[in-house]
């Protein structure tokens, strides 16, 4: 755990007491008046965050120093200083800034400061005085008095992956989407596992068992499969346009959901073949059927399922095993794979559930460890290397990973994901880590030794559901308004750095959620709404499949229902919205790794703006979460430097519109957005 101090937790995320800056404020050439040397600093002017303007190098080596740049209002402050903490001396240090340059507009003074090299971690806040008064702004906010938390990162040697900020991710759970074999397909009575049948369903009927749809819903199948996907990455790649696929766990496994695994080193065979995996691989990899992608892989590395021959309480379709199991023997090479409080019946599993019994991950240099990660033949390794060459893995409940259980030793389950990354980056520096954590995943991301990023259901998923939709990711009801969405979003941005945010996936929703267009009462300008917030948001916005199109369905396994490919082209309004979002997130690099800047919260009329901007462009993003009639909104077009009298293009409806008074004024449709570029 790093040194750096958080604040205080509030339940689902972190609450700070800041100023939402730009919100309600005149025009720039009147509040200019008041930006004088009198002992008052103007808090709307100050920002800083770590995009391309302002800070020279957010990745920096061991060697690399880094320049930070603060924005004041022109002449209005009288000094202003940067305050480090470095873990490598467990000490505080200043650094004087200097005046250095003006906006395009006049309207602000940049200030810079240079955080010298080295090895160490460090945190930063500026501290900005006008004569007598001082402010203080760190990314948590602007307050007056100096902060004790929420500092901007500075880690050394800690790169995410490149592709994970400029790519679009679509999320595939694989019976789901495409029976290309069918030859493969599990059919109905095929085998029997935890007293239920296997049940074959038609594509679209209902994903819930037959026989009994209260326990046996995981041997419901329906016959998508590695095939089905690679015949259709054309959707993905060229229609849609997105790069990165993540697979739900695709590895030998006798329930549809494949969370408990059989053998890790085998695709299950409804699924394909090693090389029905390998030919996926190489088609994702090429840039002949649309651009080059990235794959990764679901990883469930807390558990094995109980049928895995390393335990082996039951076997399934003709599985047989060499050797015996834990569960079969004391005696087990594997026994220590696992912990039993009584053997063989009472042992560690996942939340209660049998089927998954917990792995023992022991001490450093264990079998486990080695097993799953530390030797050259271990799966993580296995399917980073030739001949599968993936690009990442996501973790499934890797907060728990130790042989403490569900709640694990904090400690020890550092230490474990901090070998597994070393054992991830041993094979391809480049491959990206997502953890799945529901809520403040920071203490797996804050120093770049763990984890690359996370599933940002606590930073965006839930914010997003409860302000649009009135309900939280499950259906329960839940409402903020403007402000708290904005308070919200600025905290969880806080808890980690920048470049986790730019690779964190942003999901509207996921096979663990309730659908998104169903959370949002099955209103297809909610769907519109969400995309647009989605690929303008910072992060890596990811497509759970048919959410695209506003597929319904309720809490797993609902959520879960099969692709409908009648909705699967441009002819239906939101695929093409889904596309024209990843042409412009493409086109424009600020909506990828550029500032982000809050620029109006308007709680009466439900609107809520905010910036994306680079030395390059400026875009001003508007979200109108109101009934399907048009607003008229005005922000703060002087908050991103735009000059009087230029005009900006709505990259969504192509209108223009001319900043008068440093300000912007645009019409936005209900339940939709306008995305003004400069």
């Amino acid at each position: 755990m790093s040194m750096r101090n958080r604040g205080i937790r509030a339940g689902r995320r972190t609450v700070w007491t800041v100023l939402v800056g730009g919100a309600l404020l005149c025009g720039a050439g009147r509040a200019q008046a008041a930006c004088s040397a009198d002992n008052n600093v103007e808090w709307n002017y100050l920002f800083s965050d770590q995009g391309p303007l302002f800070d020279s190098n957010p990745e920096p080596t061991a060697t690399t120093s880094v320049t930070v740049t603060l924005r004041t209002c022109k002449s209005d402050i009288t000094s202003a200083n940067v305050k480090y903490y470095d873990t490598g001396d467990s000490s505080y240090h200043w650094v004087s800034m200097v005046w250095v340059s003006n906006d395009p507009t006049g309207t602000f003074d940049y200030w810079q400061g240079t955080i010298p090299a080295s090895s160490s971690e460090k945190y930063y806040r500026f501290q900005i005085n006008d004569g007598t008064a001082t402010a203080w702004l760190n990314a948590a906010g602007i307050t007056s008095s100096e902060p004790s938390s929420g500092d901007f990162f500075v880690i050394p040697g800690f790169k995410t992956p490149g592709w994970m900020k400029n790519g679009v991710m679509y999320q595939i759970f694989p019976d789901r989407f495409y029976d290309g074999n069918t030859s493969n397909d599990v059919t109905t009575g095929e085998y029997t596992y935890g007293g239920c049948a296997t049940e074959q369903h038609a594509w679209g009927a209902s994903v819930l068992s037959t026989v009994d749809p209260v326990n046996c819903n995981s041997e419901v199948f329906f016959g998508g499969d590695l095939a089905g996907i690679d015949q259709k990455l054309s959707y993905i790649k060229q229609t849609l346009g997105a790069d990165i696929i993540y697979l739900n766990p695709i590895f030998n496994s006798p329930t549809v959901h494949k969370y408990d695994t059989q053998n890790y080193y085998e695709i299950d065979p409804a699924f394909g073949a090693s090389s029905t995996l390998e030919q996926l691989i190489s088609d994702i990899h090429s840039s002949t059927n649309g651009p080059e992608g990235y794959i990764i892989l679901d990883g469930v590395f807390n558990h094995s399922g109980d049928s895995n021959c390393w335990f082996q309480k039951q076997l399934y379709d003709n599985i047989t095993c060499s050797y015996q199991g834990a569960y079969q023997s004391q005696s087990s090479s594997y026994y220590g794979y696992y912990t039993f409080q009584t053997w063989p019946s009472a042992y560690s599993d996942f939340f209660g559930f049998g089927g998954m019994p917990k792995l023992d991950y022991g001490a450093s240099g264990s079998a486990v460890r080695n097993q799953i990660y530390g030797s050259s033949s271990s799966v993580v390794k296995t399917y980073l290397s030739s001949p599968y060459n993936i690009d990442g893995w996501r973790l499934d409940f890797p907060q728990a990973l130790d042989s403490g259980g569900n709640g694990g030793s904090d400690a020890t389950n550092h230490q474990i994901t901090q070998e597994l990354r070393s054992a991830v980056k041993s094979v391809n520096s480049s491959a990206d880590i997502l953890g799945e954590f529901w809520g403040d995943g920071s203490p797996w991301l804050d120093d770049g030794t763990e984890w690359d990023n996370v599933m940002n259901y606590n930073g965006f998923t839930q914010p997003v559901s409860e302000w649009m939709c009135g309900v939280d990711y499950h259906g329960n009801s839940a409402s903020i308004n403007e402000s708290s969405l904005d308070s919200w979003l600025l905290g969880t941005r806080a808890d980690v750095p920048v470049n986790v945010q730019e690779t964190w996936t942003n999901e509207l929703g996921s096979h663990d959620t309730e659908r998104f267009a169903t959370r949002c009462g099955a209103n297809i300008w909610d769907t519109y709404l969400g995309l647009i917030f989605q690929f303008t948001y910072i992060g890596t916005p990811t497509i759970y499949y048919g959410d695209e199109y506003g597929e319904q369905g309720g809490n797993d396994p609902d959520s879960r229902r099969t692709f409908d490919w009648t909705q699967a082209n441009t002819g239906n309004s939101a695929v093409a919205l889904t596309q024209k979002l990843i042409s412009i997130r493409n086109q424009y690099p600020q909506l990828r790794t550029g500032s982000y800047k809050t620029l109006l919260v308007d709680t009466t009329n439900h609107i809520y703006a905010f910036g994306r901007w680079d030395a390059n462009h400026r875009i001003a993003v508007v979200l109108n979460n109101t009934s399907n009639t048009e607003s008229a909104v005005t922000i703060p077009a002087w908050q991103l430097s735009m000059t009087n009298g230029s005009w900006v293009t709505d990259l969504l409806t192509n209108s223009t519109y001319q900043v008068i008074n440093g300000n912007l004024t645009v019409s936005v449709q209900g339940h939709y957005g306008a995305i003004l570029e400069q």
